[in-house]
């Protein structure tokens, strides 16, 4: 897990290329990232302008430190994807993100990560997953690069790609799947925007039918939607007060063994306001045995600092109903003597 790549990620919403003057009044809306666009939602022969609209525009544009902003450009297969990523690299401009459609294979992502390090870019990746080859492979595609901070679900193309109707049930296999995948990779997972305007309360049920499968956010096309989806993203006070409560307990407890549920939090993520709180605990006697991997040696802990996290943080749902289990012995050291008890994945609370 890149500690670095962990952000509020409840909404974004797309701005057009062309038009740079819109950019300022998107950062604005209070989506957690925008995406300026230069794929879909830009017609062919205005692709080349928006191109360079985009670029001179990144050069003065004021991004605060609360909105991640995603340049979507097209799918690098084509004509215009390659100008797209010749453009930005040859403009020397430090882009934060790149997203990516119409994915097809793992290689696709492999090449451009090569590219951008050997341009010497720390540029993260969003990946669309809308075509049937991406529902194949994501599995491999979200673990194909490092650079993979976000995965998404393209569900018009996808539909199309199925040859079924544009609605929840149809998708649920390929939303599952890619939640699948997100989570084996401890990336977040972004659902596809909702497309009626005036169905306000459909736009929330969604919300929340994709959040219970495990996404942790949606996008949107117009300003009016993003206080809902923020809303529906973001876990009840009750459960950040009960996250809190448990990571206080773990750092305080003198005792050798505590419950489970304080065990799988003893290294904790919170985001509160947008703000990353990182908790991390390395006390003689507050650690957790290592599991083993797949090839059955101990899972050594991750090193952030000079602080250990003790165990694997998936940072995905936002619920806590998930901690149950037996108590554990806590007083042990990192050791390959010890025989590992096995620890679930966990998905931790980011708020």
């Amino acid at each position: 897990m890149d500690l670095d790549k962990i952000k509020v990620r409840r909404s974004f919403i797309f701005t057009p290329g062309l038009k740079p003057d819109m950019f300022p009044k998107a950062l604005a809306s209070g989506a957690d990232m925008v995406c300026i666009e230069l794929e879909d939602g830009i017609a062919i022969k205005d692709k080349d302008q928006a191109r360079k609209n985009t670029i001179n525009a990144l050069r003065t544009l004021e991004v605060k430190n609360d909105v991640e902003l995603v340049v979507r450009i097209n799918c690098q297969r084509t004509k215009f994807g390659l100008l797209d990523l010749e453009a930005f690299i040859s403009s020397k401009l430090k882009i934060k993100a790149l997203m990516l459609p119409k994915v097809k294979t793992p290689d696709e992502i492999t090449f451009i990560d090569d590219l951008l390090t050997d341009c010497n870019l720390d540029t993260n990746l969003h990946v669309i997953m809308e075509t049937n080859e991406a529902l194949e492979n994501i599995y491999d595609i979200a673990h194909s690069s490092k650079r993979i901070a976000a995965l998404y679900f393209g569900g018009v193309d996808m539909a199309a790609e199925l040859r079924v109707p544009n609605n929840y049930q149809n998708l649920i296999y390929a939303r599952s799947k890619l939640v699948h995948a997100g989570a084996s990779a401890g990336i977040d997972v972004i659902d596809v925007p909702y497309l009626d305007l005036e169905d306000m309360d459909g736009m929330r049920k969604e919300a929340e039918l994709v959040r219970d499968l495990g996404f942790t956010g949606k996008g949107s096309i117009h300003p009016k939607q993003i206080g809902i989806l923020n809303e529906v993203f973001t876990p009840p006070q009750d459960e950040i007060a009960k996250a809190k409560k448990i990571i206080d307990n773990s750092i305080a407890c003198e005792a050798s063994i505590i419950p489970f549920a304080i065990c799988v939090i003893v290294a904790t993520i919170i985001v509160t306001n947008n703000k990353v709180e990182k908790n991390l605990v390395n006390k003689p006697n507050i650690r957790c045995i290592p599991p083993k991997n797949s090839e059955n040696t101990a899972i050594k802990p991750q090193k952030v600092g000079k602080k250990f996290i003790p165990i694997d943080l998936i940072p995905n749902s936002p619920k806590l109903s998930h901690f149950s289990g037996p108590p554990m012995n806590l007083g042990q050291p990192w050791s390959m003597n010890i025989k590992p008890i096995p620890i679930l994945s966990i998905n931790i609370a980011k708020f």
